[in-house]
């Protein structure tokens, strides 16, 4: 590892317009105060009361605030300082919290990366952050994270610490747990960082955003915005101190995390309890213990938890403490949507967003017929729509089109974007999302789909240009073509069609494990490999994935396929 020139963030990072950001602060949107400085005024309301959850851990605001600023202080000690980055690839648990909110109080940016991305992804973000720290597990589910995180520094001038969380802490590792200990004089330690909080212009948290690239890409938001969205999303999910939020999906993700997620809770001075995972198993068991009253879920968890609750020791489960269950990240089934409310006893909100900022959701006193069957409505008054057809005109009222936004907590480019952004934000400011959405006359949108060659594989957004590179990679294929298969629980799986050379032959095998040695994470690996003779062409010579799509899914009982193990 060596050093290297950092830039600063702002020179990342596309500002919003002068005009834009008067109104915004006008209006009250931003405050002009750090993430910090938010959480600490609920936890001061209350410091006794037990705000986070793990396992056998459970903290008060007290112990919480007095942790992170024990980590805020142990992270300045090794060197770094406010506006620099590190990447933070932790699962669920309450050292991602606190570590966290540490980052908020120093000023330094956490890059929130997911315990699924592997060497391949981590090395991009990183290089791409200028990051000078990795924070991970040293091993999650059988993989080596420690090891990884080592040769991502080897190869990243930027990075100088790799801090672990764990007990298998190897070598020059900084021991994450012993980090996040309460400062030896907290009081001492919560003035200095009070005084020298973050102001709110300043970039708050790096998120990642998948897509038609293949790698993520950065997403920089603000104290400013990202305090905003939290806050607004919170009162209209009506959040407060007897709020208790079971979080079970992957925390690197905007939607557990802010939306209103944990900092939501905290901000409102309610519990967070923690899960690995959200098998109902255990999710059940939580409900009741803790008395949980609101979770969040994407589609393919909200049908195995109906399952589960339709049978065996689901069904005896006292679930009654649950008000609100979210379901996001893809769009859950209609018939789906009406069965959450007579069977887990609780109301349903659907929630539509992107880690770029937009983010809708039905209101918990929507008519049954808004719930069942809409992806919700914009959560400021501010967030601007604009529906265009593929010339980019505006359609009819009510009819399909691209979703264009922009708004008071909607960036204006991608991190250290470059041509990027010029594709993905065009005219005036508006961020083209890729979803095909109609707009109803009541303000709801109905997401119908994408316009971008992307697979949503419950809720994890895979580039087919990024599947497709590697099967070219595997000797004897000729041409290829990734696609999305419906599927019943993640919604879709990625088929990867191919064509090859004559006299040889591959497996699916053959392309998961190149991709495997290439570091790529596993939810991106082909679940079906299908052989043609030839793939299907537009008339201007373009593979036409509609056709292959509708064809794989009329003769799937005769393809000549492999599954995967």
């Amino acid at each position: 590892m060596a050093t290297t020139t950092r830039e600063p963030s702002s020179a990342g990072t596309v500002p919003w317009p002068a005009e834009a950001a008067a109104r915004y602060t006008a209006e009250g949107y931003w405050e002009g105060r750090s993430l910090g400085e938010h959480l600490y005024t609920a936890a001061d309301a209350a410091p006794e009361a037990i705000c986070l959850v793990d396992g056998e851990r459970r903290l008060s605001f007290r112990e919480f605030t007095e942790r992170a600023d024990g980590a805020a202080v142990r992270l300045r000690a090794l060197g770094l300082r406010a506006d620099d980055r590190v990447v933070v690839q932790l699962p669920n648990c309450w050292e991602l919290v606190v570590v966290t909110v540490a980052c908020f109080r120093l000023g330094v940016i956490p890059v929130m990366a997911l315990p699924a991305n592997r060497r391949r992804e981590i090395s991009a973000v990183a290089a791409l952050a200028q990051a000078r720290a990795l924070i991970v597990p040293d091993a999650l589910k059988g993989f080596d994270h420690q090891a990884m995180a080592w040769e991502v520094a080897a190869e990243t001038a930027a990075v100088e610490h790799v801090l672990v969380a764990g007990p298998g802490v190897r070598g020059a590792g900084v021991d994450l747990r012993a980090l996040c200990e309460p400062a030896a004089d907290p009081a001492a330690a919560r003035r200095e960082l009070d005084d020298h909080a973050p102001e709110g212009a300043a970039v708050a948290t790096v998120l990642l955003s998948g897509g038609t690239t293949g790698l993520p890409k950065l997403i920089a938001r603000t104290h400013n915005d990202y305090a905003y969205m939290i806050k607004r999303a919170a009162r209209l999910c009506g959040f407060g101190p007897d709020t208790v939020l079971l979080a079970v999906l992957p925390l690197g993700h905007g939607f557990p995390m802010a939306g209103p997620g944990v900092l939501g809770t905290l901000l409102s001075g309610g519990r967070v309890v923690l899960a690995p995972s959200p098998a109902p198993e255990r999710a059940f068991a939580a409900i009741e213990r803790e008395r949980i009253t609101v979770t969040s879920l994407v589609p393919a968890a909200v049908q195995r938890w109906l399952e589960y609750r339709a049978t065996g020791p689901g069904a005896g489960t006292d679930l009654g403490s649950l008000r609100l269950l979210q379901s996001g990240g893809a769009r859950l089934p209609d018939p789906v949507a009406r069965e959450v409310g007579p069977a887990l006893g609780c109301t349903l909100q659907q929630v539509y967003g992107m880690s770029e900022g937009l983010l809708c959701f039905t209101r918990p006193d929507d008519p049954e017929h808004v719930v069942c069957r809409t992806q919700g409505r914009p959560i400021c008054p501010d967030d601007e729509l604009l529906i265009v057809d593929e010339q980019g005109e505006p359609v009819a009222p009510g009819q399909p089109g691209t979703l264009l936004t922009r708004g008071p907590y909607t960036p204006r480019g991608y991190y250290r974007g470059g041509e990027l952004n010029g594709h993905a934000f065009v005219g005036d400011g508006w961020y083209r999302t890729g979803d095909i959405v109609s707009l109803r006359p009541d303000g709801n949108l109905i997401v119908q789909g994408r316009d971008k060659d992307v697979i949503n594989r419950g809720g994890e957004k895979i580039a087919a240009e990024e599947v497709e590179e590697f099967a070219y990679q595997v000797d004897g294929v000729r041409r290829a073509a990734a696609v999305a298969l419906p599927d019943p629980e993640l919604g879709e799986r990625v088929c990867l069609c191919v064509v090859v050379r004559p006299g040889t032959s591959i497996t699916l095998a053959d392309v998961r494990a190149l991709m495997e040695r290439a570091g790529v994470a596993r939810f991106k690996l082909p679940e079906r490999l299908v052989v043609v003779d030839e793939l299907p062409t537009t008339n201007v010579g373009k593979i036409d994935k509609r056709a292959l799509r509708s064809a794989i899914g009329q003769d799937l009982a005769t393809d000549r396929a492999g599954h995967a193990g």
